[in-house]
This record gives structure tokens, C-alpha cells and sequence, in this order.
């Protein structure tokens, strides 16, 4: 499998890997945060907040800039934009101000994130499946990578893994430059009414807001169980969510491909998301003494619905799939704004482990739709497959 991908492929891939690894590097600082600025729980979660919410938004325009200006160069300058946001976060006088240049590297991030699929599935040469399982990879080792360098770094100071991101981002930015290259077709030049336009379509919405649901609890578990946690350090809280990290990983490359060669796409879908849904109910009924366990176990569900919902968004969409990309992340990545400050504000009013049972509720009712949603699903997802075959 290793042949299909050419240097630019790795580059690109390596890139998505730091680009992620940003995301969960403030996990463990979360608590060192709050204690050197003074800040509330909810105020420490608009630095998740801001940053997905900019994201979100930034997703309207991601795919039209990339479509416009080249993949190549659309990375560059959202690989550029974390390196300048990710430095000015190490800096942070404020919570407030750490917030909205938080916010400046989510904008970064959408650049790069809405784009680096497309080249990585644009390049490969051995087809869609290995492509989303390589970016799928770099994603979970990211998202595994991050946690335990904020907390290594994190142990020395809050302001040090915000600097190393920014050094990692540097030479992700360096290697893409040198590497990588627009794949030979290129896309037609889009506008945002096009990106509006897809989500007319009734398998992208579909997909797209259970997928909504889903990064909801998501987050709740990504951005706000740290602060449920309070008992461990800075490299505790590391290692916790590298081993939950692990596991994303993990089940996305290996376990996910075992299901699906045995059942339906669909099938394995719901039956995980269940399983998930159970886990943060379990969170919401233990004292916050005895999550660590549960907290890491929800990364191996978590895993395979990352991969899952990636490859729908891709193969359920008729358009192409920068526009596809463009859609489902904006849709997505509103329900992962919601949860990290909303978390925060109803733990701290209400009890640690409570904003658990909302996850748990908002993540059943993604649940339930998706059954009815299979029908309509059902179909895009096997005219994608006798196309491909």
C-alpha cells in the first residue's frame, strides 16, 4: 500500500498529523491555564470555543480559497496562519486575548484541514479507501501526539506546547513548500453558494448533522473532561489523553476496515455510536474520581466514527470534494463549538460530570436518526461504490 503514495502524500500527511496534534496539545494545560490567569472553567473553554467556532465558519470559505488558489498554496497559508496564532497563544497576556488569537488558529486550520483530504485523495494513486485510512492515521496520531506534548512541555511552563506547535507547524509548513504538489486535475473555481448549495443535497445534510451530533459529545469528552480530572498533573493528564489518543487511532486505521469487510458502513455506525452513547452516560453517573478509565475507553469508539462519517462525507456527496469537504465540516464543526464553553458553564453551575448526560442525550439523538437516515444514505453510499468498482 505504501507505493500509492507519493512524497507530497507523506508531506501532506505529516502536515494533517501536526496540524491535529494542536488541537489536543492544550488538553493537559487546560487546568494550568485557569490557575495562572484566574479564569472560570467556562471561560477556559472558549480557548476550544473560538477556535472550532472560527473553524466552522471558516469552512464556507476554505473550499472556495482552495479551489481558487490551489491546494498547494491554500495549505501554505493555512499552515502559516498556526505558526503566526500558535506563537501569539505563547504569548497570551489574557485569557481573553488567548481566546481570540485561539480563534486566528482555528481560521489557519480550516485553510489546511478543508484541503489536505483532497490532495492526500487527489495524489494516491491506490484509490479513496487507502487515502482516507492514511489521513485518517495522521489525524488519530495527531490527536494521540498532541495531549502528550502539552504535557511534557506543559510540566515546565502553560506557554511552552503553544511554542512548540508553532515550531512543529514550522516545518509541516517547510515540507509542504519543498514536497508537495497540485494533483493533475484540478477543481473548478467555487463560490460559497456552491458549499450552501450541497447542503441542499439530502444525503450531505443527513450525514452532515448526525455527524454534528456526534462531534458535540466528541468535544464535550476532548476539550472539557480534562477539567473533570483535576486530581492529575500536567503530564498525567499527557499521558491519559495520548493512551485515549492511541485508541482513536487505533480503531479509525485497523478496527474500523475489519467491520466494515463484515457489515454494513451503516450497520457498524449505529451500533458504535450506541456504544459511545452508553460510555458518556457511564461518565455522567461516576464521580469524577473514577472517569480516567471511561475517558480513555471512548477513544476507541471514537475512532471508528471518525473514519466512518469521513468516508461518507466523501462518498455520499455527488459534488466535488473540496465543496464535499467544505459542507459537512462547517455543519460538524458548529456542533463541536458548542460543547467545550457550554460544557463548562453547566459543570460549573451544576456538577462536574452532568455536561456528560447532555453528550450522552445529544449523541441519542443522532443515534436514532440515523436509522430512518439509512435510507437515504443507503443509496448514495453503494452508487459511490459501483462507481469506484
Amino acid at each position: 500500500m505504501l507505493k500509492h503514495f507519493p512524497s507530497a502524500v507523506w508531506a501532506t500527511a505529516f502536515a494533517t498529523f501536526v496540524a491535529f496534534m494542536g488541537i489536543g496539545v492544550v488538553d493537559p494545560i487546560l487546568p494550568l491555564i485557569g490557575r495562572a490567569m484566574g479564569a472560570t472553567h467556562a471561560q477556559v473553554e472558549w480557548l476550544f470555543t473560538s477556535y472550532i467556532a472560527v473553524m466552522a465558519l471558516a469552512m464556507l470559505l476554505s473550499g472556495v480559497v482552495g479551489t481558487r488558489l490551489g491546494g498547494k498554496k491554500t495549505m501554505l497559508l493555512g499552515l502559516g496562519l498556526v505558526v503566526v496564532f500558535a506563537t501569539l497563544s505563547g504569548k497570551s497576556p489574557s485569557i481573553g486575548f488567548l481566546a481570540v488569537v485561539r480563534g486566528g488558529w482555528g481560521l489557519g486550520n480550516a485553510f489546511f484541514t478543508s484541503t489536505a483530504l483532497s490532495i492526500i485523495v487527489g495524489l494516491s494513486t491506490g484509490g479513496m479507501g487507502p487515502a482516507i485510512t492514511l489521513y485518517e492515521a495522521a489525524l488519530g496520531l495527531g490527536i494521540a501526539t498532541g495531549p502528550l506534548l502539552g504535557g511534557l512541555l506543559g510540566s515546565i511552563s502553560w506557554r511552552d506546547p503553544f511554542f512548540g506547535t508553532a515550531t512543529l507547524m514550522a516545518i509541516g509548513f517547510i515540507a509542504t513548500l519543498v514536497l508537495v504538489r497540485e494533483p493533475a486535475r484540478r477543481e473548478t473555481p467555487r463560490t460559497a453558494r456552491d458549499i450552501i448549495r450541497a447542503l441542499g443535497n439530502r444525503p450531505v445534510l443527513v450525514n452532515a448533522l448526525i455527524g454534528l451530533a456526534y462531534s458535540y459529545a466528541f468535544f464535550t469528552i476532548l476539550a472539557y473532561s480534562p477539567l473533570t480530572l483535576p486530581h492529575l498533573s500536567a503530564i498525567s493528564l499527557g499521558l491519559t489523553y495520548f493512551a485515549w489518543g492511541v485508541l482513536v487511532a487505533f480503531s479509525s486505521v485497523v478496527v474500523v476496515n475489519w467491520l466494515v469487510r463484515r457489515m454494513n458502513p451503516l450497520t457498524v455506525l449505529t451500533y458504535n455510536l450506541a456504544c459511545l452513547t452508553l460510555l458518556l452516560l457511564l461518565a455522567g453517573l461516576l464521580p469524577s474520581s473514577d472517569l480516567l478509565g471511561v475517558i480513555v475507553a471512548t477513544g476507541f469508539f471514537c475512532g471508528i466514527s471518525n473514519a466512518l462519517f469521513t468516508t461518507l462525507a466523501m462518498e455520499v456527496s455527488p459534488f466535488p470534494r473540496s465543496i464535499s469537504s467544505g459542507a459537512y465540516n462547517f455543519l460538524r464543526w458548529s456542533g463541536a463549538a458548542i460543547a467545550p464553553a457550554f460544557s463548562g458553564w453547566i459543570g460549573q453551575k451544576t456538577g462536574l460530570t452532568v455536561p456528560f448526560y447532555i453528550a450522552s442525550g445529544v449523541l441519542l439523538a443522532g443515534t436514532l436518526a440515523l436509522v430512518p437516515a439509512s435510507r437515504v444514505l443507503r443509496p448514495a453510499l453503494e452508487r459511490a461504490e459501483a462507481a469506484v468498482h
